[in-house]
This record gives structure tokens, C-alpha cells and sequence, in this order.
């Protein structure tokens, strides 16, 4: 699964998993491993990458060097002269036992304001018709629900946001375009997200937001963080040139 890839598209388990569902250690490199919680996208499994990383932030083990959540997984990049991969794995596994002593933060609601279609959102028209809905009603949908931020990847500040309403799940263009504008709302498969800075990309794009997701005076170099929740606003062209200026 290569879920750091702005052209994945995933699907949603409709049922969370089991707790005790088994957890599978991956070799990825000669100095990376991988931890799956399952290999479907739910709640739950999000949860505990959530929870594992935070663990790993708060008692951090010698000799890692990175860490990458992903919708069910954790990538654990670790310097090979410290540590070899049963030992991580030995490690780990001792981490994974104290999963329910971790505490998460309680999540940010994060109102991301939009201006849909237009010449901010091309394919609002195209989507709407693929599913019998009006703009407006295909609007009404993607402001109509908080989305969870799973993780982020694929550029700076990018954050995958999840679910869609089912009403509203639509594959990717075909043919990705040269260049997104930055602050483009897009919808992929089950997912919606914003791009954060201009460069190309498939998914299929419903507004744009004066918003700036990329921070550079941020921890992380985002106005979002994994585990916060997300709220689309939709506002007039008039709106979006207010606060752009700003």
C-alpha cells in the first residue's frame, strides 16, 4: 500500500475492526519497518497509529529517526547501526501492549472556508451530474460533515481527509492535470483534501479556499495535524477575494 502517493485512492471499511485484531510487521527497507493495524481503512485502526505514534513522540526509542502515519499504518525509519529489525520488531511489540495507557489530544474542529465552483471548482458541474445531484446539493454534501484528518503526505500540508458522503464518491480524472492551484479543493475516490501548494494532480477539484495550508511558522508545516477534524464552509467569490487579501 503506498499511501503516501497523491494518485492512491482507498477504501473505507463500513464496519470498524475488532481490538483484538492482529498486528503485521513489515520489512520496508534495510532500515525501515513497517506496522499494520489491518489492511482497511477504519476508525479504529487510524486510532491506533494515532496512539502508537503518540507513544513513540512521548517514549521515543534510540536509534529512531523518523516516523509516518499512514490510514492503518506506521512507518518506522530507524538508523541501522543501532538497531536491526527483530530488534525493533521485539521492541515494538512491547510498545503495542501499552497502546491503551496512551492518551490522544482532543481533537481541533478546523473550519476551512470555500469557494465552490467557477473558476475555483472546474469539475463541481461534472461531478454533480455523474451522481443526478445539482451543484448546490453536491455542495450541501461536502460542507454537510466533519472529516477526520487520517494523516498527512503527498506534499507539505497535504492532509487526507475522511469520509466522504457516499453520495459524493467519485474516482479520479483519468488524466491528472499539470497544475493545481494551491488552496484547490479536490474529492478522490473516498476522500476529499486540500492542495496545499501549486503541482499537478488528479483529483477532481470542487472549489478552492483562500486558506493557506502550508505553514511555515508551523510545527509540521501545516494548518492541520493528524487526528484534527475538518469542517468545509462554503463562501461567495466576494468572500474568498476578502480573505485572500488579508
Amino acid at each position: 500500500m503506498t499511501s503516501r502517493e497523491e494518485g492512491v485512492e482507498y477504501t473505507f471499511a463500513s464496519m470498524e475492526a475488532s481490538a483484538t485484531d492482529s498486528v503485521e510487521f513489515k520489512l520496508s527497507s534495510d532500515q525501515s519497518l513497517l506496522v499494520y493495524f489491518g489492511r482497511e481503512i477504519t476508525l479504529q485502526a487510524n486510532e491506533r497509529v494515532r496512539r502508537l505514534l503518540r507513544l513513540l513522540e512521548t517514549a521515543p526509542i534510540a536509534g529512531i529517526r523518523n516516523l509516518h502515519p499512514a490510514y492503518c499504518s506506521l512507518l518506522v525509519k530507524f538508523d541501522a547501526l543501532k538497531l536491526q529489525h527483530d530488534e525493533l520488531e521485539a521492541i515494538l511489540s512491547g510498545y503495542l501492549n501499552r497502546l491503551g495507557e496512551v492518551h490522544l489530544p482532543e481533537p481541533r474542529l478546523v473550519e476551512i472556508p470555500v469557494c465552490y465552483g467557477g473558476e475555483f471548482g472546474p469539475d463541481l458541474a461534472e461531478v454533480s451530474a455523474m451522481h443526478g445531484l445539482t451543484p448546490a446539493q453536491a455542495i450541501e454534501l461536502h460542507t454537510s460533515t466533519s472529516y477526520l484528518v487520517y494523516f498527512l503526505g503527498f506534499a507539505p500540508g497535504f492532509a487526507y481527509l475522511g469520509e466522504l458522503p457516499e453520495a459524493l464518491v467519485t474516482p479520479r480524472l483519468a488524466t491528472p492535470r499539470r497544475s493545481v492551484p494551491a488552496g484547490s479543493v479536490g474529492i478522490a475516490g473516498n476522500q476529499t483534501g486540500v492542495y496545499p501548494i501549486a503541482t499537478p494532480g488528479g483529483w477532481r477539484i470542487l472549489g478552492r479556499t483562500p486558506t493557506a495550508m502550508f505553514r511555515v511558522e508551523v510545527q509540521g508545516l501545516s494548518l492541520l495535524a493528524i487526528g484534527d477534524r475538518v469542517r468545509f464552509v462554503p463562501i461567495s467569490s466576494e468572500q474568498f477575494r476578502a480573505l485572500e487579501n488579508k
